[in-house]
C-alpha cells in the first residue's frame, strides 16, 4: 500500500465501524440517497475520505455533523467506535434542541382511540369557526 491509500478509507466502510450504521449495506443506501454528505457535498459510497474531513450524517429526524479524527475498517465496541469522530458543538446543539421538540410533541401513545361524543362536538366547532 502506498503512504497515500494508507491515510484514505472508503466512506461506507468507515460509518459502519464508527456504528453509525448496523451494516454496510445500510451505508451505502444512506449515501446513495444523499443523507451523508463529505465537506458538504454528495458522494459516492467509494469515496475515500481522510482525517480531518467534516461528515453531515442525517439518521431520521437528526443530523450529526462530526468531524473524522481516526480511521478503521474494523467494528469495534461502541467506546472504540466513538474514538473514531469527534461531533461539533453547533451539530450537538441542534440535534439536542430538535430532540427536546420533538419529546414535548404529543406522542401517539397518549392519543386514546376515536373521539368521545363531546370531542366530537369540540372538533365541529373548531372546524365552524365558533372558537
Amino acid at each position: 500500500m502506498t503512504q497515500d491509500a494508507e491515510n484514505k478509507l472508503r466512506i461506507d466502510k468507515w460509518l459502519w465501524a464508527a456504528r453509525f450504521f448496523k451494516t454496510r449495506a445500510l451505508a451505502v443506501d444512506a449515501i446513495e440517497c444523499g443523507k451523508v454528505l463529505v465537506n458538504e457535498t454528495r458522494v459516492k459510497p467509494a469515496k475515500a475520505i481522510a482525517v480531518g474531513d467534516t461528515l453531515g450524517i442525517r439518521l431520521g429526524p437528526y443530523t450529526f455533523i462530526v468531524e473524522v479524527l481516526a480511521l478503521s475498517d474494523r467494528r469495534g465496541p461502541a467506546p472504540q467506535a466513538q474514538k473514531l469522530y469527534r461531533e461539533t458543538e453547533a451539530g450537538r446543539i441542534k440535534r439536542e434542541a430538535l430532540a427536546a421538540e420533538i419529546k414535548a410533541q404529543p406522542q401517539a401513545s397518549e392519543l386514546k382511540g376515536r373521539p368521545t361524543k363531546r370531542d366530537r362536538r369540540e372538533i365541529e366547532r373548531f372546524k365552524v369557526g365558533a372558537w
